[in-house]
């Protein structure tokens, strides 16, 4: 059971998280390029498209930390340091998408003109950092008997 709670964890933090990341990392710039061309439907369209992707795939992303959950439960590790750091980067993380992320490009998509994307996108890198961080610990796993 754990070798299967270990890989949805794995397979939905690949696939909820990795478009997250991406999709917020390339919203700025595409803002910045929609505000210079305010006639190009194609450059609003491409930011209306990475808003949504975000907001999908951080709806789906819930699913990583409850199949983590399970999967620590099962590998009984529950207590361990570098999980317990791992769920407070990842509650960081998802604090930061939910409240500053989301929130700031559906204002710039209210307002194209009054486009905050140096803010945004420092925001963004906080939160690509505070998962790559998370990854790294979960690969790494200080303590842990697998010699990886």
């Amino acid at each position: 059971m754990t070798k299967f709670l270990l890989i949805v964890h794995v397979l939905a933090a690949i696939i909820a998280i990795g478009p997250v990341t991406v999709a917020a990392s390339a919203f700025p710039p595409a803002a910045r390029r929609a505000a210079a061309e305010p006639d190009s439907g194609d450059a609003l369209g491409t930011v209306r498209n990475l808003h949504r992707i975000c907001r999908v795939y951080a709806a789906v992303g819930v699913v990583v930390p409850v199949f983590g959950f399970a999967t620590a439960g099962s590998m009984q590790v529950l207590g361990d340091a570098w999980l317990i750091v791992s769920i407070v980067l990842t509650a960081l993380a998802a604090g930061i998408l939910a409240l500053l992320i989301l929130p700031g490009q559906s204002a710039v998509l209210e307002d194209l003109g009054a486009v905050a994307s140096a803010r945004l996108a420092m925001y963004t890198g906080m939160f690509n950092l505070l998962w790559a961080t998370v990854t790294v610990l979960m690969i790494v796993r200080p303590g842990s008997t697998t010699g990886a």
